[in-house]
């Protein structure tokens, strides 16, 4: 089987970086496609031999992308064409379909209110649902996921859940990379550090996070990330006086290196030479998850494969896998001042490295890769020919 992935961007971020993950267990051939920013991703797909093509779309209006996407998909021979994230899936499905080729999608950020970060418009939502149409199946991260897309009307018989997975061999704590990210970081051996990991949008709240970490005296915060509220972020440490100790890493990557690539390089081996997040993750105390909206959850659960202490608003893949909870997570209710009383009680019970609870070995990424592949087989052995057909549409992306 010949697997074509399109996907939006690849830059640094979860959606981007768990096609890398996917793609090192699955046992088919696959080739990328971005349709924009060729980022570090890219460079490391191209490091673990895939093959990766940047269509340089000119932006969400240029309709001239879809007889080039639907050219490659012809001339590459591909079996089946595989699209993440929003703009890729409605490009992607419909140049799929003028190509012949069934296509998968993947719903890897959708939330009540907000695709991928941004607010959820109704002219997105239909645009998501003419060109859902077009493609064979659509694959939800989670459960939640997928009753949205149900709920907006995709076919039960459609949608199939797989959820994320990690490779929890790179979240083993090792306190030899925790000692070396915390000297490159100028932080304190005995210091207490609060991790947190995600995109800098106003949806993962990390407001709430650096006002909680300014209220405590000599504890640090090691924020993984960038987004458009980098600066009012930084803004708001300075007013509360918390400058010194809210380190703002930007973004790290969470895969370095080539194939052969160990669990731990050094702290230092991304692209933009700051610590990875499995780096990150071993030099913080406790992690903490302030989006009260996820589809799934991937931080939560790689914090925990850490064997840190984790306190979060929302968490998808703890609430699928148990009604019970889950050690070593504790869901905090509420604004800053309850993730402050939160982070006091951690502070108090002291630094300490928890065993990896069992949702950590159950998301594995293997056995994502073999749920996706049970998806392709499916797919490509039981869908009837797809007719080239022009598409019902010509409206841009909104």
């Amino acid at each position: 089987m010949k697997v074509l992935h399109i996907i939006t961007g690849l830059g640094v971020g979860g959606a981007e970086q768990q096609l890398r993950l996917l793609l090192r267990r699955l046992p088919v051939h696959c080739d990328v496609v971005t349709l924009t920013n060729p980022g570090p991703v890219a460079d490391g797909l191209r490091a673990d031999g895939v093959s990766v093509t940047h269509l340089g779309m000119g932006g969400n209006r240029d309709l001239a992308a879809l007889p080039r996407l639907a050219r490659l998909i012809r001339r590459g021979r591909y079996d089946l064409v595989h699209t993440h994230l929003y703009r890729a899936c409605v490009y992607g499905r419909t140049a799929a379909r003028l190509a012949g080729v069934p296509a998968v999608a993947t719903e890897h950020s959708l939330g009540e209110r907000s695709i991928e970060g941004r607010p959820l418009t109704r002219s997105t939502r239909a645009l998501y649902l003419r060109t859902e149409r077009l493609g064979s199946a659509t694959v939800a991260v989670s459960a939640p996921v997928a009753g949205r897309q149900g709920g907006w009307g995709v076919p039960a018989r459609r949608i199939h859940v797989v959820p994320n997975g990690i490779d929890g061999s790179r979240y083993r704590h090792d306190p030899g990379v925790r000692a070396a990210t915390r000297a490159l970081l100028g932080i304190p051996a005995g210091a207490f550090v609060v991790g947190g990991v995600g995109r800098l949008v106003p949806g993962k709240r990390f407001d709430l996070l650096v006002r909680a970490v300014a209220a405590l005296p000599g504890v640090r915060l090691l924020l993984a990330g960038d987004g458009p509220e980098r600066e009012a972020l930084r803004g708001l440490a300075e007013r509360l006086g918390a400058t010194g100790r809210i380190h703002f890493l930007g973004e790290c990557d969470a895969l370095p290196g080539g194939p052969h690539t160990g669990p731990h390089t050094g702290p230092h081996t991304g692209r933009h030479a700051g610590p990875t997040v499995p780096a990150v993750l071993d030099a913080a105390d406790v992690f903490v998850s302030t989006s009260a909206e996820e589809s799934f959850g991937l931080a939560v659960v790689e914090a925990l494969a850490a064997g840190l202490p984790v306190l979060y608003a929302a968490c998808p893949a703890l609430d699928d896998f148990s009604r019970e909870p889950v050690p070593g997570a504790v869901r905090v209710p509420g604004g800053a001042a309850a993730f402050e009383a939160a982070l006091r009680h951690q502070l108090d019970l002291g630094a300490r490295r928890l065993a990896p609870p069992a949702v950590a070995g159950h998301y594995d990424i293997a056995r994502s890769a073999s749920g996706l592949l049970g998806v392709y087989t499916h797919t490509v052995g039981a869908a009837p020919a797809v007719p080239r057909v022009r598409p019902p549409f010509v409206t841009p992306v909104p």
